[in-house]
């Protein structure tokens, strides 16, 4: 005899699973640091990218998107408000922000571009790995990659600001750690990237085997 639903036997019924709207706090914050990245482009850049208020301005809509960047995250998974367009507007929004200002920065004769060549090959890198290994599965965010992101993010903003003097200096070496943090991080990657496809080869020889 086949057993009743328990909703046809007075049981109770599971707990539809509510999805999240489109229009939620998460995704706003997402869609305020997609719109800050042409404004900060703008703010940096005008003039001749040299007057200390324009850059103070700069350097305050970097940090609202670099802070907005914790909380839409942080939000959208205790809220239960991960959305396909989050996941995808997200790291879009994230790697936009820092590499229009390191851009900017190069532009602007202030950061080398080898120091933006070597952050830029570096997140491009991580998310082709990411592409590469995702039927095996999906590699986690670490906590040096939060720190090397932590960082970045404190570096980039001293070099918005015009600093003079020991702070000038002082900078220098943020920005030296956090490159150092950038490829430390990014060859961690390489090797979980690795692991994890050695890994999903492995298991799917062993299925293979099991069902001959």
């Amino acid at each position: 005899m086949t057993p009743l639903p328990a909703s046809a036997t007075g049981g109770p019924r599971p707990a539809a699973v509510r999805q999240a709207g489109l229009w939620n706090i998460a995704n706003v914050l997402t869609m305020l640091r997609l719109v800050l990245v042409p404004a900060f482009v703008l703010l940096l850049m005008h003039g001749d990218g040299r007057d200390p208020v324009w850059r103070s301005f700069a350097w305050a809509a970097f940090a609202v998107a670099m802070i907005t960047d914790v909380f839409d995250g942080h939000l959208a998974r205790s809220y239960n408000l991960v959305t396909d367009f989050g996941k995808i507007a997200d790291p879009i929004a994230d790697k936009a922000i820092m590499g229009a200002a390191l851009i900017c920065l190069s532009l602007l004769g202030d950061l080398p571009w080898w120091v933006t060549g070597v952050i830029l090959f570096r997140e491009l890198g991580v998310t082709l790995l990411r592409f590469w290994v995702i039927k095996h599965g999906v590699i986690p965010a670490s906590r040096g990659g939060k720190i090397k992101t932590l960082a970045q993010g404190t570096a980039v903003g001293m070099y918005v600001l015009v600093l003079t003097g020991p702070l000038a200096t002082f900078r220098w070496w943020v920005m030296a750690v956090a490159v150092a943090l950038t490829v430390a991080t990014g060859l961690d990657y390489v090797r979980q990237a690795v692991t994890l496809r050695r890994a999903g080869l492995a298991r799917e020889r062993a299925e293979r085997d099991a069902v001959r």
